[in-house]
């Protein structure tokens, strides 16, 4: 009898993996893409357990929550999490010591999301599931990737792709065509090891425990994100979870390891009780545990035959030290979404996909350096290649070096170079933000109503640019608006529908009456309002002078001009160079 043939479907991608990453990346290329034109898929091998759900990652820092709130996804994790804004550190004694192991979280300002939000990865993917599904996208599973071919010549925008894959249940086969296959299948990923890309880096000896449940205590300041200098297991973490449980995570060394010839829940509760004394611990209910070796690993390419992209733990691993898997994870996803968003809808030429890339790749260099030494100082040894006091204490370093990355742990600080494309330089002295750099949410006023709002509100991430001007004081700027608007006034792209793009203006100080009033002419896009002038301020614009600034649409500056009368001139210089319309550039 004859073998039959698996059947034949079609989409434009399909993402590998339903974890966190997945979910996110395949939400954004749904709510971005018509729906009629467009076919977006999302398959997951496993169908998770929930002692698989209820653990791994639990922490999102203030940029990723940033990032999901203009995707409009932070509001509903808010609803469950945990917010946490204090820190605690105890020596061996169980005395305090101030200035050690979490404390910069208590430093992250600059942000309405200024605390870590800590919901465990099960709540945060049924949140991501339902958001997808009401974008007509729902997860298959447990489907399993089974092979992947890459057809070469199929040139630009066909079916590049051949993705067998098979129902682990029922064994039916299938193969899916697609434009582009996104794996974020962790960090065994099949997609990376089937597309032959080196996966650099090392395990050490290190191994970590980690535990979830509901307990009982008498450690003085449980609620909080806590370290614990332990003499036997290393920096202990004790995080208050949502829905009031607690993870607690320690190094389980070699040392420790000789009592146990297996090594199970009861042995890793022992251990949990032992590894935060003199403190007490009860645990009243255990929701999960594991117990996994620390390594460092990044894929030597993210983005492979131009139709395959890596992203989450499929193309870095690194340990757990810094909270950063998810965050990372939550970075790649926010770069490639709206850039393969409008590639697919042909409003931006292929070669945007090669910055996700470029701009990734060296932030991911940053954590994976970062991490090697926190993890090691977390299990008590100083880092490698250490020029300092061979007796100098692990906690006392940890704390400095947490110190050090604390802008890059929050992401409030991560940055993407100055370059000749997306983070274009075009004039100095106008603003102290600059190409590339993260754009601070400001507060706001509307007009006629004055409510309050913020920037990041207004600019949400629907794969749009943003032209933000920053008016100034229009009774010193006039002259020069006038001049930005006789610039523009004539460059009908700027202001098409087909161009992914939307106008806004920021007038310094308190509104008026009517906008229309205030500028003597119609404004540019919606109108706000700067009453207390902390806007201009925050991003360095003068009052006298004003500034345009094009927000790109996961939020990082991709240019600043000055307003006056060759804005269009350079505006036109940024857009055309990833820009296009009905498949030519038309810039």
């Amino acid at each position: 009898m004859a073998a039959v043939e698996p059947a034949v479907e079609y989409a434009d991608v399909l993402v590998v993996g339903g974890g966190p990453v997945g979910l996110v990346t395949a939400y954004q290329l749904a709510r971005n893409l018509p729906t009629s034109a467009h076919r977006i898929r999302i398959i997951e091998k496993h169908p998770k357990s929930s002692q698989d759900q209820y653990g791994r990652a639990i922490t999102l820092f203030p940029r990723s929550s940033e990032m999901l709130d203009q995707l409009g996804l932070a509001e509903e994790l808010a609803q469950q999490c945990f917010a946490c804004r204090h820190t605690v550190n105890y020596d061996k004694d169980g005395k305090e010591f101030p200035g050690r192991g979490w404390s910069f979280m208590e430093q992250m300002k600059d942000t309405k999301w200024d605390f870590a939000l800590v919901l465990r990865q099960k709540y945060q993917e049924e949140i991501f599931k339902s958001a997808l599904r009401k974008e007509g996208v729902e997860l298959e599973a447990p489907w399993d990737l089974k092979g992947i071919e890459v057809i070469e010549g199929a040139g630009t925008g066909g079916y590049k792709v051949l993705a067998g894959i098979e129902n682990v249940e029922t064994r039916v086969k299938k193969v899916v065509k697609c434009k582009y296959l996104i794996g974020a299948d962790g960090g065994r990923s099949f997609v990376r090891r089937a597309m032959n890309v080196p996966f650099d880096g090392s395990s050490s000896e290190d191994k970590w425990v980690r535990v979830d449940g509901v307990i009982e205590t008498d450690l003085p300041k449980p609620r909080t994100y806590c370290a614990i200098e332990s003499p036997t297991h290393g920096n202990v973490l004790w995080a208050a979870l949502d829905h009031g449980a607690t993870r607690i995570g320690y190094a389980f060394t070699a040392e420790r390891q000789k009592a146990y010839k297996e090594f199970n829940e009861e042995a890793a509760v022992k251990e949990a009780i032992a590894s935060v004394k003199p403190f007490s611990l009860k645990f009243k209910q255990v929701d999960w545990w594991t117990i996994y070796v620390v390594g460092q690993r990044i894929a030597r390419s993210f983005f492979v035959k131009d139709c395959v992209f890596l992203a989450g733990d499929a193309c870095h691993t690194h340990s757990s030290g810094a909270a950063q898997g998810m965050n990372t994870g939550m970075h790649d996803t926010v770069n490639l979404g709206w850039k393969l968003s409008l590639v697919l809808q042909g409003l931006a030429k292929p070669d945007l996909l090669s910055t996700y890339e470029a701009e990734r790749l060296p932030n991911v260099q940053k954590l994976i350096n970062y991490d090697k030494d926190i993890s090691r100082l977390m299990t008590m040894q100083l880092p490698e290649n250490w020029k300092g006091d061979p007796d100098a204490d692990p906690n006392e370093i940890l704390g400095t070096v947490m110190a050090e990355a604390a802008t890059f742990s929050s992401g409030l600080g991560i940055f993407y170079e100055p370059d000749t494309y997306l983070n274009l330089l075009q004039g100095s002295g106008l603003s102290s933000v600059q190409p590339g750099q993260r754009a601070p949410d400001v507060s706001l006023q509307k007009p006629a109503t004055f409510e309050p709002t913020r920037l990041q509100a207004e600019t949400p991430n629907i794969a749009r640019f943003y032209i933000v001007l920053f008016v100034g004081d229009i009774a010193l700027t006039k002259p020069a608006l006038a001049a930005f608007t006789k610039s523009v006034a004539n460059s009908q792209w700027l202001f098409d529908s087909k161009y992914p793009i939307s106008w806004i203006s920021i007038f310094d100080g308190p509104g008026g009456p009517s906008a229309y009033e205030t500028l003597g002419g119609m404004p540019f896009g919606r109108v706000f309002y700067d009453e207390d002038h902390s806007a201009h301020e925050r991003y360095g614009v003068s009052a006298q002078g004003g500034a345009v600034f094009v927000l790109r649409p996961d939020g990082w500056v991709g240019t600043v001009v000055e307003m006056g009368a060759r804005a269009e001139e350079k505006l036109k210089r940024y857009f055309g160079r990833f820009l296009r319309v009905d498949g030519k550039a038309r810039l």
